[in-house]
């Protein structure tokens, strides 16, 4: 499988696999082992957590499914990210819904991370979402402290806007080396406000989540939908796709941003499909084709 260079020493995957669902599959430990290795086997060696998933419990999961087989971990990446706090009956403590990037919760998260996953190192460290409160000094003091000791050895964003971005990117010596957003041929904003933009100028390549928009494609009546599935349709005819989520792929995957999509299904023939959309081509007409469907008007 294609891999995507984000610093010297970290490539990922073209493809992702996102673990938000991992607690909702109902697998036992070996069947999460198995299912991590037919992944691997596919070429997908890149794992997405957040220390929030499943109600604090899918990293956990996964890292009891990798203490079976602990050979495992050097031949995957894995990303988490940490600074949402949720109420949650795994997390008495917790008093409101909010967001924490000092540099006390960020480096707690971590070590509880690293213990539920059963690794010593995280690969890609996000912050999760932009803070209203943030201390960007704080931040980069605790970013600094995690590569240090070993910890993380590499660092970046998630659902961050350029002013966001630029503002901690200003702070921190540890490199910002992606941000990972929403994005999608249903889901425009990142493209229509410049976000996408900046991670070509930065050359930061992007992580995608809800590629397939939530499944919004696939069964809304609305006029977008149903005007964008159309397209999709036409489209994948003529690129010889086999559904449109092949299409919805392959429309992200020729982007010259490098975009890495994040597949978050425990059904392996959802995960190929974001596969065979690498073997795919789509040229120029029909990219704007299935853009001006979404936009629902044509360009300026």
């Amino acid at each position: 499988m294609e891999r995507i260079a984000l610093a010297e020493e970290l490539t990922f995957s073209r493809i992702i696999h996102g673990m938000m669902r991992l607690s909702e599959w109902s697998l036992s430990k070996e069947q999460r082992l198995s299912f991590i290795e037919e992944v691997m086997e596919q070429g997908i060696t890149t794992f997405d957590h957040a220390d929030i998933y499943g109600s604090y419990v899918c990293e956990e999961l996964f890292g009891e499914a990798l203490s079976l087989k602990p050979s495992l971990r050097d031949k995957m990446e894995i990303v988490t990210k940490c600074g949402i706090v949720l109420t949650s009956d795994n997390r008495p403590a917790n008093r409101s819904h909010h967001y924490n990037t000092s540099k006390e919760h960020i480096i707690h998260s971590v070590n509880r991370s690293l213990e539920n996953l059963h690794t010593d190192y995280i690969d890609l460290l996000l912050i999760h979402r932009p803070d209203p409160f943030m201390n960007p000094e704080e931040v980069s003091e605790a970013f600094d402290e995690l590569f240090n000791d070993g910890k993380v050895r590499h660092f970046g964003v998630s659902n961050f806007k350029q002013h966001q971005y630029r503002m901690l990117d200003a702070y921190v010596s540890q490199p910002l080396v992606t941000n990972q957003i929403e994005l999608s041929a249903y889901q425009l904003e990142n493209i229509e406000d410049g976000t996408l933009n900046l991670s070509q100028e930065v050359q930061a390549p992007p992580m995608a989540w809800s590629p397939l928009a939530g499944g919004k494609l696939f069964n809304s009546v609305s006029d977008k939908a149903v005007r964008l599935r159309k397209a999709l349709e036409d489209v994948g005819q003529e690129i010889g796709a086999k559904s449109i989520d092949e299409v919805l792929y392959t429309w992200l995957l020729v982007h010259p941003a490098s975009i890495m999509p994040i597949v978050g299904s425990g059904n392996m023939e959802r995960i190929q499909s974001a596969i065979s959309a690498l073997h795919l081509n789509m040229d120029q007409h029909q990219w704007f084709q299935i853009y001006q469907a979404s936009l629902g008007h044509d360009v300026p």
